[in-house]
C-alpha cells in the first residue's frame, strides 16, 4: 500500500500571505507545491492537495480535508517574513512538537535543503497553528526561505527546481526505512500518562481490543505504545486501525 501524502499549498485566494515588491507568497507555494507533489507522485506516493489553483480555504478547512481523506502525513508549504527587509534569511520547519517521525521528516526536509544553499534555521515546535494541531497524522510545515529576503528570492527562483526535488527527498528518506538516521523501526504511541494507574487502564483496555499494548517509562511519563514494527508501512496500517477504534495516536521511530 503506498503512503498517501496532503500537500498544503500556504495560503490562497483572498489571502496573498506574505508580500514583498509585489510578490505574493500564496503564489510561490502553490507553484512548488504543485512540483513538489509530481515528483512524490513519480516515486509512487499517493499525493492530494488542499488546493491546485488560487483559491481560499482557512487553515481549519485544510486540516479537515487532511483529517477526511485519512492520508498517512500532511504537509504545508509557506514562505517566511521578517519584520525588517532583507534582515533574515534561511529555511525552517515548524511542528506540533519535537517528537516523533514529524520531527524527523521536518530535520531531513531543512537538511536538503540546506544542501541548496539557504541556512538551516531548524526544527521549531508551533502548537498553536491550527494545521499542525488539528491534523491527526504527522503533519510538518515547511517555511522555504523568507519572501522579504533578497538573497533566499535568488535561491528559490534560481534552483525552483532543486528545491521541489530537495523537499520531495526529505520526505521520501524519511519513509525509506533504510535512511531514517540509524531508526530500528517504528511503534504506534497512544498514550502518555504522569499517573501509571491512567496509563496501565488504557493498556488493559487496548489488550481486551486485541491490540498488542505496551507499557513504558521514559522522561517522568508512563508511555503506551502498540507494536514494534520494522516499516513505516506497518506502523502506519496500525495505527489507521487504532483511530478507526477511536483512538489519538503518534507513529515514533525506535
Amino acid at each position: 500500500m503506498p503512503y498517501s501524502i496532503m500537500l498544503d499549498a500556504g495560503h490562497g485566494g483572498r489571502d496573498p500571505g506574505a508580500v514583498y515588491n509585489g510578490r505574493q507568497e500564496k503564489d510561490d507555494t502553490l507553484a512548488l507545491t504543485l512540483a513538489v507533489g509530481e515528483i512524490l507522485q513519480n516515486r509512487g506516493i499517493d499525493v492530494e492537495y488542499t488546493r491546485t489553483t488560487d483559491i481560499y480555504e482557512s487553515p481549519y478547512q485544510k486540516a479537515m480535508e487532511a483529517n477526511n481523506a485519512g492520508v498517512d502525513f500532511f504537509i504545508s508549504i509557506h514562505r517566511n517574513s521578517y519584520p525588517t527587509d532583507n534582515a533574515v534569511s534561511g529555511v525552517e520547519s515548524l511542528v506540533y512538537d519535537k517528537s516523533g517521525i514529524k520531527l524527523e521528516m521536518a530535520e531531513n526536509i531543512n537538511d536538503q535543503l540546506e544542501s541548496i544553499g539557504f541556512v538551516n534555521l531548524g526544527v521549531k515546535a508551533r502548537p498553536g497553528l491550527v494545521v499542525l494541531r488539528r491534523t491527526k497524522m504527522p503533519a510538518v510545515l515547511v517555511e522555504v526561505g523568507f519572501i522579504n529576503s533578497d538573497t533566499d528570492n535568488r535561491l528559490f527562483d534560481d534552483n525552483f527546481d532543486d528545491i521541489a526535488l530537495a523537499i520531495a527527498e526529505g520526505i521520501l528518506g524519511t519513509l525509506d526505512t533504510g535512511n531514517t538516521g540509524g531508526a530500528s523501526g517504528y511503534t504506534v504511541q497512544v498514550g502518555a500518562y504522569r499517573n501509571p494507574d491512567n496509563a496501565d487502564r488504557l493498556v488493559r483496555e487496548l489488550r481486551e481490543l486485541d491490540f498488542p499494548a505496551e507499557l513504558s517509562e521514559g522522561d517522568g511519563l508512563y508511555l503506551v505504545t502498540v507494536g514494534a514494527w520494522p516499516t513505516l508501512d506497518e506502523a502506519a496500517a496500525m495505527e489507521q486501525r487504532l483511530k478507526r477504534a477511536g483512538y489519538q495516536t503518534l507513529i515514533i521511530s525506535r
